[in-house]
């Protein structure tokens, strides 16, 4: 499962998690380009990776636009020779509801997320059937993206248009060798850290604690390297065969999200009328209407978050 000789590309790895997929690369073995909008970020992010022996370089650049992506890819095969792996991290977030959602909130984040991922994996892609490589493509979802979330009307969409390309992708890039997957990760990160419901668990993060079992086994929700694992494992010979999934990790949990699929069918000879609608919908499909948004069981009490006031 060695990624010896192999090149990696991840976009938006200066922090967080993009950092810890392109470290746990680099720690299997393969070379990495990181990609950050921030030079010295994306300096440090290099560092800390040529400082245990491995190999990195930085591309400083906005992802989304066509001529990042070649960038990229440039990046890659001047300074290792090849590319076979690409991670596409990189994303911004602008949370409204709906009304209070600019045109601008909408673009910056489709345009960096959905757009994004789309050039940097047309270019890799295109790099990987010229020269005859079984390349590796891993999208970053969320379950936003699955399952909704409000005020992330831009970012749901984001998300949900990565894990509907990827499905695509899988069908044209079969021939070639080269697969496609989205890793739906759960983990403390500088959005998770500003809600309440998951205070504790990132508190004993930073203090360099494990984090309470409840986040780690019944919600599934860890750290940035919980995550890092699956992707270095998608990015090895040994997943050649998985292709065209929506894979979630975090803390101690693993999970393989289906595609859609109709929950429910029901025919009627002539078709379904206004009517017939009004008088059969509810008795047919009432019970079985699907829940939207994710659902977490209540915090034990040892793990609320702690209030203004309280010691």
């Amino acid at each position: 499962m060695s990624l010896a000789g192999k090149a990696a590309i991840v976009t938006g790895s200066g922090r967080g998690l993009g950092l810890a997929y392109a470290q746990e690369l680099a720690k299997q073995g393969a070379a990495v380009v990181i990609n950050d909008v921030d030079q010295q970020v994306a300096d440090e992010a290099v560092a800390s990776i040529t400082a245990t022996g491995g190999r990195a370089v930085a591309v400083v650049a906005p992802v989304g636009p066509t001529e990042t992506a070649k960038q990229l890819v440039a990046a890659a095969v001047d300074n290792f020779g090849r590319l076979d792996i690409l991670v596409t991290n990189a994303g911004v977030l602008r949370d409204k509801s709906l009304l209070k959602m600019t045109d601008e909130d909408f673009d910056l984040v489709i345009n960096v997320h959905l757009r994004g991922t789309f050039t940097c994996v047309r270019e890799a892609y295109a790099y990987f059937k010229e020269n005859g490589i079984a390349g590796r493509i891993i999208t970053i979802g969320s379950p936003t993206g699955q399952r909704g979330n409000f005020g992330q009307t831009n970012y749901a969409a984001a998300k949900a248009g990565i894990v509907g390309m990827v499905r695509t992708w899988a069908l044209e890039m079969k021939k070639a060798g080269v697969t496609a997957n989205a890793v739906i990760p759960v983990a403390a990160t500088a959005m998770t850290k500003t809600v309440p419901f998951f205070q504790k668990a990132v508190e004993a993060d930073e203090r360099g604690e494990a984090m309470p079992d409840f986040f780690r086994k019944e919600l599934g929700f860890g750290t940035a390297d919980d995550v890092a694992g699956l992707v270095a494992y998608l990015a090895s010979d040994a997943a050649a065969k998985v292709t065209g999934q929506a894979i979630g990790v975090g803390g101690d949990r693993l999970q393989l999200w289906s595609h859609p699929e109709a929950v429910a069918t029901e025919y009627r000879d002539g078709g379904w009328t206004y009517e017939a609608l009004g008088e059969q919908f509810d008795e047919l499909f009432g019970r079985q209407l699907q829940s939207v948004g994710e659902e977490f069981p209540p915090l034990p009490a040892e793990l609320q978050p702690e209030t203004a006031g309280s010691k």
